[in-house]
């Protein structure tokens, strides 16, 4: 292993600073690496750079991992994502290996790719790959197209039109559609003279403090100023309002939700052809998602009495929530989302992470599963004319593909919109197990090796986890993972409480107070994974990113024991201040906050920087962070790093990697994305006393 040999770290002051919750006096001795703007931050934060580049310059093998990804990314086919049919013509979201950004397209048909035309290259238009797409949005007509565009990972939006035929842009320019907090949104009126759009405030219309927060809907004319554009509703949201806008196919109602933040709370809000607004839901209802239907119907996906979900419609003419009429009722299996077609309707389910769709009439009879690959994830389904649909799907091991169904075919058919990818995984096995959590709770687990890998208890293993805001984590398909897999390693997914992977009662058992839930979950799966010798803590890796950052901090103060590596990506380490940042204040309805007595214990019990313990035998550590993120806070990364360089005792490095050109990961560059992921691989190989080996498959290309 290569760390004995690097320099010592880099000179962190320690400035203690005293905060007082409750009665609770709690020091903060790196508490003035959070000014970013500070010149001494900055030169800090080069140094850590510098010291963890000089740990990757010295792994001798870094190159061929380096070479290995960019092989497996690179020599993969485009994918298509984010469809949106309009006018008989389909619109995508196309990524396009080697090219840094995806491309927006639009095709004729999803079975013939010679048929595609760009619309837009974020490429063309920044050729060193920082600009992005956000989000876009067709007109009715598929004659205009609606894209908000944002640089080095910000996620920080401005929208702009494009002529579909030319690829030209019209002269608007609508600034502070999108940000990182509460997104971004925009739904064309029924004659595309112009478009409804969420909107931050402007400077000058609130206090500094406030800018990022109090989303609205305005509406914006064509070929006018956007300051210009006209208010249209949300003056009464919540200050941590997430908005997304959508309108029927004919274009007479326009359909509003409103998040109250990231803890799942949503309210509906509907106008009609009278241009009356009604509120359909509130956040106590339970409602989480609403559909407009084709048949002057408005769906929507309740839990209330439901913790699985179920799918209720109400009449657009009379939408009373009261009178709502139960077309798929709750289940075993949660549902995930819906998508209503002409006479039926597509739900999908998840069962326990993998998922699959269950189609019914509109009355509410049930017309069966639809076949997919077990162990496999569905993507979005979107609808086409009368009751055909495409949806996305893949696993662990088969790339992503888009299917076309027809009720009137017995299974559905794969379109010309799938890839096709030099990672190979036919050999490798997908099991599903169960470890036992602390309260005697079954926590399922996704684990893949390939055939013929002993369980002699020795293998490197990797744990993956997350386990907030019930989002489920389904099998998804990472070609950088053949990668590990190849080389003898083994690898597991945690679907842990906190997600959604079993309903809503899954979700709430790992949100706020109970989030340690979240964390005995993990650590039961890492100990399955011993005693089902798997691995051995000198020989198990830990990962996680965001929310599965603060994850990962929680296993390694609390278990410093049972791993070896931790790689953690853009995460939350010091919970007594995550409230305090932008996007942390949208986080206190899945988190809590330290104003609430009861809140503030929680926080306390396991904010990871708060327990670090001095001379503590900690893991080889990296954290990975963007200087663009507007989701986490990057000081969370640079606390954390230096309180475990000052206290661990194991000599085993402490990294800090953080890009100028990232963000919360969103935007990020393919060849950002494969310089991290080989940095990652090296230190995981590094650490666990792995050597690279060249693969029969990569041999000469």
């Amino acid at each position: 292993m290569m760390d004995q040999t690097i320099p010592a770290y880099p000179e962190t002051p320690q400035r203690p600073v005293t905060d007082i919750y409750h009665n609770v006096a709690v020091a903060d001795a790196y508490r003035w690496l959070e000014d970013a703007d500070d010149p001494a931050v900055r030169a800090w934060n080069d140094e850590q750079n510098r010291h963890t580049r000089a740990y990757f310059d010295q792994v001798p093998f870094r190159d061929q991992l380096y070479g290995r990804l960019r092989q497996l990314y690179v020599e993969a086919s485009s994918d298509y994502f984010a469809l949106k049919p309009r006018a008989g013509r389909l619109f995508a979201i196309k990524r396009q290996p080697p090219q840094d950004q995806p491309l927006l397209v639009v095709l004729d048909s999803p079975d013939d790719r010679g048929t595609e035309q760009v619309v837009l290259d974020p490429n063309a238009l920044d050729p060193g790959g920082a600009t992005t797409i956000d989000f876009y949005e067709p007109s009715p007509d598929g004659r205009l197209v609606a894209v908000s565009l944002s640089r080095d990972g910000s996620e920080d939006g401005t929208l702009y039109i494009y002529d579909v035929a030319t690829g030209q842009a019209h002269g608007d320019v609508v600034p502070r559609v999108t940000y990182p907090t509460g997104g971004g949104s925009v739904a064309w009126n029924a004659e595309a003279t112009g478009l409804y759009c969420t909107r931050y405030p402007h400077a000058g219309e609130r206090p500094p403090e406030d800018l990022n927060f109090y989303q609205q809907v305005y509406f914006h004319a064509l070929g006018t100023p956007s300051d210009a554009d006209i208010y249209v509703l949300g003056a009464d949201f919540p200050r941590i309002a997430e908005t997304q806008l959508a309108v029927s196919d004919d274009g007479r109602y326009l359909l509003v939700t409103v998040a109250n933040g990231d803890g799942g709370e949503f309210a509906h809000y509907l106008r009609g052809p009278s241009g009356v607004w009604r509120q359909i839901t509130r956040f106590e209802d339970q409602v989480k998602q609403a559909y407009l239907g084709r048949d002057d119907a408005l769906y929507l996906r309740s839990h209330k009495g439901a913790p699985n979900g179920q799918v209720l419609r109400v009449p657009l003419a009379t939408p009373d929530l009261a009178h709502a009429r139960v077309v798929a009722a709750e289940r075993d299996e949660a549902i995930l989302a819906f998508t209503p077609a002409d006479t039926r309707l597509y739900v999908t389910e998840l069962v326990g992470g993998p998922s699959q769709i269950r189609v019914y009439d509109l009355g509410g009879g049930e017309q069966g599963l639809l076949p997919i690959e077990p162990v496999a994830a569905v993507g979005k389904v979107v609808r086409l004319e009368g009751d055909r649909v495409l949806f996305r799907s893949n696993s662990f091991v088969r790339p992503p593909a888009w299917y076309r169904f027809d009720p009137d075919e017995e299974e559905p058919a794969r379109t010309a919109l799938f890839v096709s990818s030099p990672a190979d995984f036919r050999d490798v096995e997908v099991q599903r197990a169960y470890a036992t959590s602390r309260d005697g709770t079954r926590v399922p687990l996704s684990i893949l090796r390939r055939k013929g890998v002993a369980l002699d208890g020795n293998n490197p293993t990797i744990l993956y986890g997350y386990g907030g805001y019930g989002i489920s984590i389904s099998p998804f398909f990472d070609p950088g993972l053949s990668l590990w897999l190849e080389q003898g390693g083994v690898y597991a997914v945690a679907n842990l409480r906190g997600g959604g992977e079993y309903g809503e009662a899954w979700h709430l058992a790992g949100n706020l107070t109970r989030k340690q839930t979240v964390f005995d979950d993990f650590l039961a799966c890492a100990e399955h994974l011993i005693a089902a010798r798997y691995t051995n803590p000198g020989r198990l890796a830990i990962m996680g990113g965001s929310n599965g950052g603060l994850l990962m901090g929680a296993a390694l103060t609390q278990r410093p024991d049972l791993f070896r590596v931790v790689v953690s990506f853009v995460g939350l380490y010091d919970m007594l201040r995550v409230e305090l940042d932008p996007n942390g204040a949208f986080n206190v309805t899945e988190f809590g906050t330290v104003a609430d007595p009861e809140q503030f214990r929680a926080l306390y019990a396991y904010s990871p920087y708060h327990h670090i313990v001095d001379g503590g035998a900690y893991p080889a550590i990296l954290f990975v962070t963007g200087e663009n993120d507007g989701r986490v806070n990057p000081a969370h990364s640079r606390k954390m790093t230096a309180r475990l360089q000052a206290a661990s005792g194991s000599g085993r490095p402490v990294l800090l990697r953080t890009s100028a050109s990232a963000g919360h990961g969103l935007g990020t560059g393919m060849n950002e994305r494969i310089v991290e992921e080989t940095d990652m691989y090296a230190f995981l190989f590094d650490q666990l006393g792995m050597r690279y080996s060249e693969p029969a498959s990569a041999v000469g290309g």
